[in-house]
């Protein structure tokens, strides 16, 4: 054993047990973290008119507007489908889903009366997860979860380095394509949160995915914080029971790729959110000093 094995070895020995840690962010009563419950199953379970639906054909991409108060329904209508979900608001692209900050502040796959965050300098929820039908998974025996957060879409540009292929349909182009309406490009796609996937860490901390669990119906629901811009892809990997790089995966994927539905509601009263003290969220109040301070000058430097 090397003089270095042998420091490595003695460092680990002599490390002192680590109590068990704590979430870094836990919420507490009041707190954004924790959003009411009671309120939010009312608003989910309250009469609802559809305003707007449509279908998002496999390995496709389609953006959407949802206005503040509405409801969201994201569903697979013919099986299961992995769907990968950005979310801008409406009136300034600059605010975009944050998925990182996402993670730290409620878990790295989400579900119902979870939240997803906006970006800096803005930092306020623009979407509440309200329903989902997928909440009894849980963890698997590999320690998958389902609604994932730890990994990113797809895109050409990886696919082209692993494989040398010239594949346009990844997660990345259909979102890109999607937004092109709303006269945004390519820069404005960001880190998604991967609806109806399960992925998770193996033991030496590796990224792994799984089949999707859905069945023909699933879905999650989400209630408008703000004025959202909203963009799905299809994912070209369909259900990622037959996930691989390559023009011959690329065929072979097809196999087990579906449709995802869409569909925004209205709330029937429309004085219910209001009645009950909801509200669009605000953004954070931090001034932006940044700790730089600017001297004051004196009429003698005028």
């Amino acid at each position: 054993m090397t003089t270095r094995e042998q420091d490595r070895a003695a460092r680990l020995a002599a490390r002192k047990p680590i109590p068990k840690p704590v979430p870094a962010y836990q919420p507490t009563a009041g707190s954004p973290l924790s959003v009411d419950k009671n309120l939010y199953s009312a608003i989910q379970q309250a009469p609802r008119v559809l305003i707007d639906d449509f279908t998002i054909p496999i390995r496709s991409g389609r953006a959407w507007t949802a206005p503040a108060g509405s409801i969201i329904r994201i569903s697979t209508p013919e099986g299961p489908q992995v769907g990968d979900l950005n979310i801008w608001n409406l009136h300034n692209p600059r605010e975009h889903f944050w998925a990182s900050r996402t993670k730290q502040l409620h878990a790295s796959h989400v579900s119902t009366y979870d939240r997803l965050w906006s970006n800096l300098p803005f930092m306020r929820p623009m979407l509440t997860i309200i329903a989902d039908t997928l909440s009894w998974y849980g963890q698997d025996e590999h320690g998958g979860r389902v609604h994932d957060l730890l990994g990113t879409r797809c895109d050409p540009y990886i696919n082209n380095v692993l494989s040398g292929g010239e594949f346009d349909f990844h997660c990345h182009s259909n979102l890109t394509r999607a937004v092109m309406e709303y006269g945004l490009n390519e820069g404005d796609v960001h880190d998604v949160i991967n609806l109806f996937q399960v992925t998770g860490l193996d033991e030496k901390g590796r990224y792994f995915m799984s089949p999707c669990p859905a069945s023909k119906g699933d879905f999650m629901e989400f209630l408008a914080e703000q004025d959202v811009l909203m963009a799905l892809s299809t994912c070209p990997g369909g259900d990622l029971s037959l996930w691989g790089f390559g023009s011959d995966n690329e065929k072979e994927m097809i196999k087990c790729c579906r449709p995802l539905k869409v569909e925004v509601f209205r709330l029937e009263d429309e004085q219910l959110l209001q009645r009950s003290g909801w509200k669009p969220a605000e953004k954070a109040n931090y001034r932006g000093r940044h700790g730089l301070v600017v001297a004051e000058r004196s009429t003698s430097d005028k």
